[in-house]
């Protein structure tokens, strides 16, 4: 009987964070191609065992997802690919100090999720 109420009490706590999770997940939620455009872009970026690059990358773009709003994040990927665009238009936004902050939170944000799961550069 007590191995019963074991198995009921340990449920009962998956169902709880298993709930907790999936409404955090929802107030933050990335689009699903979106996800899938992250991976694949981290997979190119990390080789690795491909399975395990899934995984690792899956991890990272959802822990991107547990600290920034969807819209924040297009807006502060759009900024970190644009200041790559060589010549007067990347120097524009490269030399513009309003758009540094929100940079350096993703540069910061990224390199967090890539070493919370344990994505290194070889």
């Amino acid at each position: 009987m007590k191995k019963i109420a074991s198995i009921a009490t340990a449920c009962a706590l998956l169902l709880c964070s298993v709930t907790a999770s999936s409404k955090s997940a929802r107030a933050n939620d990335f689009p699903t191609a979106e996800r899938v455009l992250y991976v694949q872009e981290c997979i190119k970026n990390n080789p690795g065992p491909h399975f395990e690059m899934i995984n690792k990358c899956s991890c990272a773009v959802d822990a991107l997802a547990r600290e920034i709003k969807y819209d924040d994040y297009v807006t502060m990927t759009t900024i970190v690919n644009a200041m790559s665009i060589g010549g007067e238009r990347g120097n524009d936004l490269r030399d513009n100090e309003t758009l540094k902050p929100q940079v350096k939170r993703y540069r910061d944000l990224h390199a967090q999720a890539q070493k919370t799961c344990f994505i290194t550069k070889k």
